[in-house]
Parts: structure tokens; sequence; C-alpha cells
């Protein structure tokens, strides 16, 4: 039962992820949260194992959606490898702040994040282009604050990572194939992170690589592979803008019981 759940929530995240362009992370985090709690992990542990699977799923559906992009030639590889080096020094950065910081504080920074992403699904912002991409300083410095926060809330970045590129006068279908391979060294530094700094915890469940949780990395990423796909031919054939609006309203509702959880 308990893998056919991370099977489950592999499969919900796959298809929104094809379907809305959703980085997988806002969907598998808060099922995880859910699934390690009525599992009774230990309390004090439950968001960083959270997080630290949650990146690790993102490895292999970032390099299956970066290979899709790069077939459509939708990569900037050169945008890639200018970012790429400031992106793994703040996910690293990120790993090492959550292990620092209360699963209360992390569970409260998720929450609030999903309210920000809720609110700019609902109101379809999109930022208009206003300059060029900055130089090597100021795209590191960028990919470097992309990855803090895609480390400390468990994501691809792409929420992040494609508003900054379509405010760089990158068109978004760039935007978004970029952002898909921008998602892979946000993953792997992510959850090499997270395994690292769990390696010296104690009291972790069992089957646990650090902070990340084998059996649930394996069901969601299995599920996430097969049902991506799907989410994108169902893009072509569903109210997009209406499905946005609504996932929008499912957001506010899980990141606000989160918050109130923690009252």
């Amino acid at each position: 039962m308990e893998f056919l759940l991370y099977f489950i929530a592999g499969a919900g995240a796959g298809i929104l992820s094809g379907l809305l362009g959703v980085g997988g992370g806002t969907v598998i985090v808060p099922m995880l949260v859910f699934i390690f709690t009525s599992l009774a992990f230990p309390e004090q542990h439950i968001m960083h194992i959270a997080l630290g699977t949650s990146l690790a799923t993102i490895i292999v559906t970032s390099i299956s959606s970066a290979r899709a992009h790069h077939r459509k030639q939708n990569v900037h590889w050169s945008v890639v490898r200018l970012i790429a080096p400031g992106i793994v020094i703040g996910t690293l950065l990120g790993a090492a702040l959550a292990s620092e910081l209360d699963t209360t504080v992390l569970k409260c920074i998720f929450a609030v994040f999903m309210l920000l992403i809720a609110t700019q699904m609902a109101l379809n912002f999109t930022p208009a282009a206003h300059r060029q991409l900055p130089g090597k300083l100021g795209t590191a410095s960028m990919g470097s604050l992309i990855g803090l926060i895609a480390s400390l809330v468990g994501i691809g970045g792409g929420s992040l990572s494609v508003p900054f590129l379509i405010y760089c006068n990158f068109n978004a279908r760039y935007a978004i194939g970029t952002s898909a391979a921008i998602g892979l060294p946000i993953a792997v530094a992510g959850a090499t992170g997270f395994i690292i700094t769990g390696l010296a915890e104690g009291n972790l469940p069992q089957y646990s690589l650090g902070y990340v949780y084998l059996p649930a990395f394996l069901g969601i990423a299995l599920a996430s592979m097969l049902t991506a796909p799907l989410g994108a031919y169902l893009a072509h054939r569903l109210p997009v803008a209406v499905l946005k609006k609504l996932f929008a309203l499912l957001l506010y509702v899980v990141g606000l019981k989160m918050l109130w959880s923690l009252v």
C-alpha cells in the first residue's frame, strides 16, 4: 500500500508537469509530508526527507524533459553552462541551510512559496521582457538564488527560472526548454546535499540514504516517467487555462492547510 501511494504521487506529478508545466515538487513534497506523517516518521526529519526525496525524483524527470526539449531544439545550452555553476553552489548551500532549520520552519517556507506560486498561476502573471541576460557574474548570482530557493522547497526551479529567462527576452518556448535542462543540476546538487547532510543524522527510517527515502524515490520516479508524456498529450486537448486556475486553487488549499497545521 505504501509503494502504491508513492506511485500515485509520481503519476499525478508527471501528468501535471506535462499538462501545466509546473514542477513536480509542488505535488510531491506535500504528498510525501502526508504519507511520512501517517507512517510515523520522526517528526523532526519529515520535511527534510520530503525535500531530499523530491529533489532526487526530479533528477529522473528532468533528464527525460531536457532530452525531449533538446530534440525540439528548445534548449539554449550556452545559457545552461553559464548558469549551472551558480545553480550548484546555491543549491548545495540551500541543502546545508535546510539541514540546520527546524521542520516547522521548512513547512512555513514551503507553504508561503506555494501561496505565491498559486497567485502567479491564478493571475497568469508573466514578466515583460525588459533586458538581456546579465553577464557571467549576474547570471551566476541569479542561478545561486534560484538554486537556494529550489533546494529549500524541493522543486526543480522552473517556477523561478522560466520567469527569469522570459524577463531576459527569451520567448516562452526557449525559456521552458532551457529551464528543463537547468532543473538537472538543481536536482543533482540538491539531492547530493540532502544525502550528505542526512548521513550525519541518526533516527532516520530504514531504507533511507541520508534524507532521501529510497522506496518513495523509486515509486515516484517510475510513475512520473510513465505519465509525463500523457500530460503533454492532454495539454493539447484540455482547457489548460481553466485547469491552471483549478490547480492554483489546490495550491492555495495545500499552502493554507500546511500553515494551519503549524498553529
